[in-house]
């Protein structure tokens, strides 16, 4: 059996969101910091083509396996790179779907980075940049697993950016929430953002105390228009609230997955487990975002 590789959940530490452009996008500014969870991918090596086979606890939500991101990159590579070889991926779906924490992106990108090892190619070949950039607007950000300042429409990356290691607490409340859906809520409130952008890489401090204060003056523009969608995304956010030793928390992305953060990891792990104790059907999961 193939080794798997991590396909690390992505969480949005902040997520600034501007108002709708005439093309429908929205301009965004966020930093991203990756966990050390996430989904398991294997690749076995066979004959020309790809196939995916899903398991795991999240399998039955992660959509038809023909539709999935990982065959959607693998394909979009060998149409640039038609002499590498084919195979299997076997994924196991260790994160919840419609959470805001980029596994389909993740699983992607980690499909790429398999493909670049299996071809011997260099992680950042062009045709792997590219394929990334076409599979979905996250894969790129996810093929280092670093964090990075992402800015435009999702599509403008900084270098990496140093952070220190984050003891947190991820949280969803078992309702997805759609992205389409809390972006359109949040154009019909008419909820953008009235500062202006323009954190610059060389503004975020890697000093853990001044980045957390750093952290607090952020926010994540889509978090009211996310409770409209799914209520559920609130009565986390009041649970993780109620602990007086939460250094900070936030949803991540779109929802509708909350994240709190921590001084140290085994504070983490026990809020985690006094929160499943409660909530026995949510997914509740301690980890370090770097």
């Amino acid at each position: 059996m193939a080794v798997p590789i991590s396909a690390p959940a992505k969480v949005n530490l902040f997520l600034h969101v501007g108002s709708r452009r005439a093309d429908g996008y929205h301009l965004i500014e966020s930093l991203v910091a990756f966990a050390d969870i996430g989904d398991d991918l294997r690749f076995l090596p066979g004959e020309n083509g790809f196939s995916i086979r899903v398991d795991g606890r999240f399998a039955k939500d992660a959509g038809a396996p023909e539709k999935n991101l990982v065959l959607k990159a693998a394909n979009t590579l060998l149409r640039k790179l038609s002499g590498i070889g084919g195979g299997e991926f076997l994924l196991t779906k260790n994160l919840p779907a419609g959470a805001g924490l980029g596994g389909g992106s993740s699983d992607a990108a980690a499909a790429l980075r398999m493909l670049a090892k299996e071809n011997r190619l260099a992680p950042d070949h062009p045709a792997v940049l590219e394929a990334a950039r076409e599979t979905g607007a996250d894969v790129a950000v996810c093929l280092e697993g670093k964090a990075r300042l992402i800015t435009g429409i999702g599509d403008i990356l900084s270098a990496p950016v140093s952070i220190p290691a984050l003891p947190a607490v991820l949280v969803w409340p078992g309702a997805a929430a759609s992205t389409p859906e809390v972006y359109r809520a949040f154009d019909e409130a008419e909820m953008n953002r009235s500062t202006p952008f323009g954190i610059r890489r060389e503004d975020i401090p890697a000093e853990r105390n001044t980045f957390i204060d750093f952290l607090k003056k952020q926010s994540n523009d889509l978090t009211r228009a996310a409770w409209r969608v799914t209520p559920y995304v609130a009565e986390a956010d009041a649970v993780l609230r109620a602990v007086d030793r939460t250094l900070m928390i936030r949803m991540s992305g779109s929802g509708s997955a909350v994240f709190a953060l921590y001084a140290s990891l085994d504070e983490a792990e026990a809020e985690a487990k006094a929160v499943r104790d409660r909530y026995p059907g949510w997914w509740v999961k301690a980890t370090t975002l770097r």
